[in-house]
């Protein structure tokens, strides 16, 4: 009997020995530092929401963090850490949930009761998933659509690049999938993926070692894993230039987004190459790329040209990338804000009162000319040289707060990598021009794209008719801009507005008919 207890005892030690050497931790000491962060990654991410419900992991997520827990509303938590100066949040991707806690560390002991009871104890009251689900879905049916043209052409771009996979709709999933989520349907999916089996633990500041112990005892206690996650689905390759026109009415431009898949990640080395040559030719938010420099200082056509070559999540709102959106599926893409359409235009100017199109098809041009050239002819080795020490630099910005650090730090962990930042800086420390002319060659090109373009309702048919006809589209100044443009913009202008587009298919989707369910092109 006493051997048996023995076994027994050994089993269950072992048990919990695996178990806690299964459990993924990120460390970031800080023994200066009086704030503490917690970071629970989840791999669980918007590819888990089941056909029908798309929005199910982002409400369940904030429902979590906007609930109370077993022992405290909503409000109370709200006024109970108020003194701390204490946070906590969700934020939601393709492949990932992030819970981020931060307090100072005097607090922490009190604090983590609210941690504790909103992951083990969340208490899903019905008031707080109603207000939930309707926030998600007024944003699906009616502020992406109205406040943010740049936004809705790059989720548009994101339907076209993955329609027919679990990557096609937003994280705030669609109209159909957001109103057919039920509360029900938001406690079994948190039973069923936000489980101890897919998380990773990520923690920052001057924390002991007794308390990270205390945190992964209690994180172990979430439930296993009951469904396999779903693997990211893939991007559509694009059959010479496919073109979707939003027709949405009272639009005031045309934006642009397009993109073609792309085959690598932070994850390969390579990538250090391609962050080269994307910050030349339109690094986010920099007056230096040549997208920038082409539409925007030389033509005055619009506010910013950039291109990327991941997600870049909050784009309008973010001057730098952000962490917590790691994705295993990528794509390179172009952002073309907006450019004027020809009704405005028209009205501005009495000497342009003829034209038939504004100056998007113009924009499209020149910034795929810009890629051609790269393509053809490399980067400079000044261009190059300047580029790489200023992303050398720059990518330390990246890390500027802990809570930016540690996030950094568990993605590199997403893709396979100790530290990415530190990384990077090693591998653009060794790259040559030679290695970068060669990554631009294998993997941009222009003849094969998804282009997505939301514009006015006058000006949708037009800018089909053009791309199918495939016409010219010349640009269009005052007569005041005209008269004073160097010879070489004259010029330039004129071979842009020839430039060959390899237009395979044109559609026009009413903005009331975006974002549908899941289907394949």
């Amino acid at each position: 009997m006493n051997r048996i207890k023995s076994l027994l005892l050994l089993l269950f030690i072992s048990a919990a020995f695996l178990s806690a050497k299964a459990q993924e931790v990120v460390e970031l000491k800080q023994p200066l530092s009086n704030k503490i962060v917690i970071k629970l990654m989840f791999r669980n991410g918007s590819i888990s929401d089941p056909s029908g419900k798309e929005g199910l992991t982002n409400a369940t997520a904030a429902t979590v963090m906007r609930g109370g827990t077993a022992n405290k509303t909503s409000r109370q938590i709200q006024e109970f850490i108020y003194p701390m100066a204490a946070s906590f949040s969700a934020s939601v991707d393709k492949e990932v949930t992030v819970f981020t806690f931060a307090v100072h560390r005097d607090f922490l002991d009190s604090f983590y009761t609210v941690l504790k009871g909103l992951m083990l104890t969340p208490s899903f009251a019905a008031s707080d998933f109603s207000r939930v689900k309707n926030n998600q879905q007024v944003y699906v049916d009616q502020v992406i659509r109205a406040s943010s043209d740049e936004d809705y052409s790059k989720y548009a771009l994101e339907d076209l690049l993955f329609r027919g996979t679990n990557y096609q709709h937003m994280v705030a999933g669609n109209s159909t999938g957001v109103a057919s989520i039920t509360l029900d349907d938001v406690k079994q999916h948190y039973k069923n993926f936000f489980t101890k089996d897919n998380l990773m633990i990520g923690i920052a500041g001057n924390y002991t070692p007794a308390f990270l112990s205390k945190l992964k005892a209690d994180m172990a206690k979430l439930p296993s894993l009951q469904k396999p996650l779903p693997a990211p689905g893939q991007p559509n390759k694009p059959d010479g230039l496919q073109v979707e026109i939003v027709s949405k009415p009272e639009a005031l431009g045309s934006a642009i987004f397009t993109g073609f898949p792309l085959p690598i990640t932070r994850s390969n080395d390579e990538f250090a190459a391609l962050m080269v040559a994307n910050s030349y030719l339109g690094e986010h938010r920099k007056s230096y790329g040549r997208l920038y420099d082409k539409i925007r200082t030389t033509r005055s056509m619009n506010y910013g040209d950039y291109s990327y070559i991941e997600w870049y999540d909050a784009g309008g709102q973010n001057m730098l990338p952000q962490p917590g959106v790691p994705r295993r599926s990528n794509y390179f893409s172009m952002w073309i804000r907006p450019v004027q359409i020809a009704e405005g235009l028209k009205q501005q100017y009495q000497e342009l009162k003829d034209i038939q199109t504004g100056h998007a098809l113009f924009a499209l041009r020149l910034a795929l000319r810009e890629v051609d050239n790269l393509v053809k002819n490399g980067m400079t080795k000044q261009d190059f040289e300047a580029t790489r020490t200023f992303l050398r630099s720059y990518n330390k910005l990246y890390t500027q707060t802990p809570e930016k650090q540690l996030g950094f730090l568990m993605d590199s962990r997403f893709y396979g990598r100790k530290d990415y930042i530190k990384e990077v800086d090693v591998l653009l420390a060794k790259l040559t021009l030679d290695d970068v002319n060669k990554a631009i060659q294998k993997y941009w090109q222009t003849q094969n794209m998804f282009v997505t373009i939301v514009t006015d309702d006058s000006e949708a048919p037009t800018i089909k008719k053009v791309l199918e006809e495939k016409s010219v589209t010349p640009m269009s100044y005052s007569n005041f801009v005209k008269e004073g443009l160097p010879k070489a913009v004259v010029a330039e202008d004129d071979e842009i507005s020839r430039f060959p587009l390899n237009v395979k298919s044109v559609k026009i989707i009413d903005s009331k008919d975006t974002f549908k369910p899941n289907k394949a092109l």
